[in-house]
């Protein structure tokens, strides 16, 4: 009986593990997969590309700001409310954690970018299927 008790505990915290893990898990789309599959309503997930050259829109008097990334085949409207980071700028590469809303933007809850001139994280280069040049030529507004 003790046995049988243990087991069904241990079984138990298993599967809580499990079902914990499973909703803590986000994952990294690209502007073409969203435009290409169905993302359910509510879904949080990370999204990444490149700020596209004059596409950011700031509203005065708030930290509300709008902009497109892009993963050079496919564009992707975003919004954010919040304190950016020092490294955002348009050309640059960035990765962003949130949901898309009714009117297929992505609302941004936290927005990374890339810590150097020359850093990409793998799955977003893999996804961006960039080349060489297109990271020089990205990377030369902060030389």
């Amino acid at each position: 009986m003790f046995v049988s008790t243990i087991l069904i505990l241990i079984s138990l915290l298993f599967v809580l593990f499990i079902q914990t893990f499973s909703d803590n898990l986000l994952f990294y789309r690209s502007p073409s997969q969203i435009k290409a599959g169905n993302i359910p309503d509510g879904y949080i997930f990370r999204v990444g590309g490149v700020v596209l050259e004059n596409s950011i829109v700031r509203y005065e008097e708030t930290t509300k700001i709008d902009f497109i990334i892009t993963d050079f085949s496919n564009d992707l409207n975003i919004t954010y409310t919040g304190i950016l980071p020092d490294l955002f700028r348009e050309g640059q590469g960035v990765v962003m954690r949130g949901k898309i809303n009714n009117e297929g933007i992505f609302v941004a809850e936290e927005v990374l970018a890339k810590h150097d001139e020359t850093y990409m994280p793998p799955e977003l280069t893999d996804s961006l299927q960039i080349n060489e040049s297109e990271i020089e030529r990205t990377s030369k507004s902060i030389r």
